[in-house]
């Protein structure tokens, strides 16, 4: 669908993501076509108060993604995302993400689509470099929607819980639909990443699809480790395809 994913970096007490092709939250199994250039403008803002009576203040991030890889059954992107957390980590805002995979039945008749990449690869050690690599399969079951489910594994030095032990790894889940018995331009999403640090957290939302080549997402996450990551959040997720 998007970008995306996702939207997931853990910087102080506050999350976001450098965001390959996602659903809501996690990376999809979605890829850039070879030289569509894609620009995601995400917006995360606390939906209530830190127990400290504190708002978590808000992450913003942007940048694009374009194709890398001419053929049909092979595709791959990458890109970059410039983020701002009103953090100290501010001072090195730039995150790298690559992915490549197949499409669903390039591999044989019913084949799922298949995805490896990586994101969050940040350029300050042990602070802005979560280095996260994972894999999917995802397949389309008609009326039921698209299934995805994976793995992810980062940096065991930042991607920590509250008491500073390792917390790098976990699945990664979703369901996304479009619902076309309302309008074709309408699609929703449920995703899921584990762990107890910053990144592991349960969203939902839909998008509407503007033109072709523009939406605009709206959606709700909740963190598993909120001593980590902080409050739930409001997400607003623009996404255009430049070219």
């Amino acid at each position: 669908m998007k970008k995306i994913i996702m939207t997931a970096l853990m910087l102080s007490a506050s999350a976001a993501g450098a965001t390959p092709s996602t659903q809501i939250w996690i990376p999809s199994t979605d890829i850039q076509k070879y030289k569509v250039a894609h620009l995601n403008v995400d917006n995360y803002v606390a939906a209530q108060k830190e127990d400290n009576g504190t708002w978590k203040a808000p992450v913003f991030m942007i940048g694009p993604t374009i194709g890398v890889l001419p053929y049909e059954k092979v595709q791959a992107e990458a890109g970059f995302d410039v983020m701002k957390a009103g953090l100290p980590a501010d001072s090195y805002p730039v995150y790298l993400h690559a992915k490549a995979g197949t499409p669903e039945g390039s591999l044989f008749s019913g084949s799922p689509a298949l995805a490896l990449g990586g994101y969050n690869f940040g350029l300050k050690k042990d602070v802005t470099d979560q280095d996260v690599v994972y894999g999917l399969a995802a397949r389309n079951f008609g009326k039921l929607g698209r299934l995805s489910a994976g793995y992810f594994s980062g940096n065991d030095k930042v991607l920590v819980d509250e008491n500073g032990k390792k917390a790098n790894n976990g699945a990664l889940l979703s369901w996304d639909r479009t619902i076309s018995e309302i309008s074709d331009k309408l699609w929703a999403a449920v995703d899921y990443q584990g762990g107890g640090s910053a990144l592991g957290a349960l969203s939902f939302g839909f998008s509407w699809a503007f033109t072709p080549n523009t939406s605009l997402l709206l959606g709700y996450d909740i963190y598993n480790n909120p001593k980590v990551a902080g409050a739930d959040t409001f997400t607003v997720q623009l996404d255009v395809n430049l070219w």
